[in-house]
């Protein structure tokens, strides 16, 4: 058993972050190794004993990691002191500018986005499955960060499901029609018959591009990993069962 949280990192992000892999905690069984959420059936002991670790890799007090009650929406969270683990309100996305504050977005397929200003003092971090970037969840994070007087933002876009692995029906291809005929550029043709491929990441990328925001695109896919990823759609396709969640955390630079 290791005890080392694995992460990725982007240089264009100056405040500490990691957008962390399964590898690297504690859990056993289908949650191996760094499970990271604590909505699921996952041992409560060893959850938090990941989280720690992931906080610790960043250089965060793990008492000062905060998450959010993730709910596919837009509303965004100014974070100005931490809040015990499982408490956090229902938003997808958190800003603050306190170093002794570290967010935390759990993810399985949904990208998850980190956001800094150039010298790393104001941070943001959000969880942008098709639903909550469609409803605009990364604009309002920008938004909420330049509240804050964040100027020169960067943001990095974290392993998600890849365009080749997610499949979508009309519904998903419908509602993002709506918004804009456009954006069929995102979408390829499916296997099947009536299914489409959509590019996720493709997509918050262009709609951060559209509000100023140049984003680096990590490109890991988190279905066809499952060394080191978990994956809603993976867990689906192999009929069910437990899941875990992957972490990205990030917080000022002191």
């Amino acid at each position: 058993m290791t005890s080392a949280a694995v992460a990725l990192q982007v240089p264009e992000i100056a405040a500490p972050h990691g957008f962390f892999t399964r590898q690297g905690g504690v859990s056993t069984g289908p949650f191996a190794s760094l499970n990271c959420s604590l909505s699921g059936a996952d041992d409560r002991g060893n959850v938090l004993r990941n989280r720690a670790l992931a906080a610790a890799s960043v250089g965060a007090d793990p008492a000062t990691l905060v998450g959010l009650m993730q709910v596919h929406g837009a509303e965004v969270v100014r974070v100005n002191r931490p809040w015990q683990p499982g408490e956090g309100p229902r938003a997808d996305a958190m800003v603050t500018d306190r170093p002794g504050v570290a967010l935390g977005i759990v993810t399985a397929d949904c990208a998850p986005v980190l956001f800094a200003t150039a010298s790393g003092g104001v941070v943001g971090a959000a969880h942008a499955g098709w639903r909550g970037a469609l409803a605009g969840v990364l604009e309002a994070t920008l938004a909420a960060m330049r509240a804050l007087g964040a100027e020169r933002i960067r943001a990095a876009i974290g392993p998600c499901i890849g365009p080749a692995s997610y499949e979508v029906a009309a519904d998903l291809r419908d509602a993002v029609l709506a918004r804009g005929q456009a954006d069929a550029r995102f979408f390829g043709p499916g296997r099947r018959p009536d299914r489409w491929q959509f590019d996720l990441p493709a997509y918050c990328a262009a709609r951060l591009a559209a509000a100023g925001i140049a984003a680096h695109v990590l490109g890991a896919d988190t279905l066809t990993d499952a060394a080191r990823f978990f994956s809603h759609r993976r867990r689906t396709l192999a009929g069910g069962g437990p899941i875990g969640h992957q972490i990205s955390i990030i917080r000022p630079q002191a």
